[in-house]
């Protein structure tokens, strides 16, 4: 077995094709799209490259057949916010064979050991964790939403038995927006006759507003979560640039009480309904044919039932206008047009344990729980865990 960095456009196709073989009888997995990886690991195109860096390697084996692939990564405005350096790995691909999955984490660590890291989070983005983000430990019978990760069921037993323990987890729920609780609708409609609260969706032509108000609520509603890193305009705007080709303004709703950015909530079509024939690399037919499809809100999969799911990505308020009903507002106000058009389920994802307020919300809901993924942590020292745990607020406990 030989593990090499991605250097060339061989070695590039390699990783990119791989997961298509591992997946090739798994009618559950829908392949991330080729550009959109590319697009994660393009300094150009990738904000984090500011101030981080990764690298790529894939596994062969004696043959020359590829067995597995893996990045690794730090953002290091993130990594130094812990006690204990932390760096991050993903894209982890392997063949059920351990021996495998441990040279690729052995090759992953022994980087991010000599850019001064102490741990390291599995399988995690580069970038936002609104995708990429978690490995997949319950829920492996239906599909995965746009953006969420899907992998082989061994995978967190794997990274177990290297060393690594369950950092937090991650609960998804899926809705049925006709099946809305009436306790939830009443409490949204008292919150929408308050003096001076308001709602508005985006509108395309005014992204740079609706991205600062976003930068503004997130900034303050997150600001507490542990190793929170604040968001810049310049990478908000990039954010929603980013989402602006894919987005419907159905699916985004701000509350603003007197004026003031409150609350938001940010849902994109599910378009992993649409992407999942392509397995990750579709033709340009398939692209121009998506692009002219995708027209008037993706109205062409829309009357064919093609597209009838969306996936919440966010919803927060910020601390001082809590208790207020927005959190039910924000809920249940957009689900009558967005279910006009056709769209009948969403998926909530993620929600991690480190949140119980948000966990509430998913309680009150009473959507059903669809995914449960995890984020791993693993310390390169025991010194480095002694001291992580001496400074961590929360517990890290292992896997059952």
């Amino acid at each position: 077995m030989q593990v090499v960095a991605v250097r060339t456009k061989a070695h590039w196709k390699d990783f990119l094709d791989f997961p298509r073989y591992l997946y090739a009888n798994d009618p559950a997995w829908v392949g991330p799209l080729d550009m959109e990886l590319r697009a994660l690991f393009d300094p150009r195109k990738n904000p984090h490259f500011s101030d981080g860096e990764a690298q790529l390697w894939i596994a062969y084996d004696h043959q020359h057949r590829v067995i597995g692939r893996i990045a690794a990564f730090v953002y290091y405005p993130k990594a130094r916010r812990y006690a204990v350096p932390t760096g991050g790995i993903g894209f982890w691909e392997t063949i059920e064979d351990y021996t495998v999955a441990e040279a690729l984490l052995d090759t992953a660590q022994e980087w991010l050991q000599a850019r001064g890291l102490e741990a390291a989070d599995a399988c995690v983005n580069f970038g936002e964790n609104d995708r990429f983000w978690g490995v997949l430990i319950e829920g492996f019978d239906t599909p995965p939403a746009y953006g969420m990760p899907y992998n082989k069921p061994y995978y967190a037993d794997f990274l177990d038995r290297y060393g690594f323990e369950v950092y937090f987890r991650q609960e998804s729920r899926e809705l049925d927006l006709r099946q809305i609780p009436e306790r939830i609708i009443r409490i949204a409609q008292r919150a929408a006759q308050k003096e001076g609260v308001t709602f508005a969706y985006p509108e395309k032509h005014r992204l740079k507003k609706y991205a600062h108000d976003f930068m503004v609520i997130y900034n303050d509603a997150w600001q507490h979560h542990e190793h929170f890193v604040a968001l810049t305009p310049d990478r908000v705007e990039k954010l929603v640039a980013n989402l602006a080709p894919i987005l419907v303004e159905e699916m985004i709703y701000f509350a603003y009480v007197d004026g003031e950015p409150a609350g938001v909530i940010l849902a994109l079509p599910d378009l992993n309904q649409i992407f999942r024939p392509w397995r990750g690399k579709p033709t340009l037919w398939q692209l121009l044919q998506f692009l002219w499809r995708k027209r008037d809100k993706y109205a062409w999969y829309r009357r064919r039932g093609i597209l009838t799911r969306a996936r919440v990505m966010l919803m927060g308020v910020r601390p001082r206008y809590q208790r207020r009903g927005l959190e039910s507002a924000l809920a249940y106000l957009p689900v009558p047009p967005v279910l006009e058009m056709g769209i009948t389920h969403a998926e909530l994802s993620w929600v991690g344990d480190f949140n119980p307020a948000m966990l509430a919300v998913l309680e009150a809901t009473q959507a059903r729980r669809s995914k449960v993924h995890c984020t791993f942590r693993h310390y390169f020292s025991p010194e480095a865990r002694s001291r992580a745990l001496a400074s961590e607020r929360r517990v890290i406990e292992r896997p059952a």
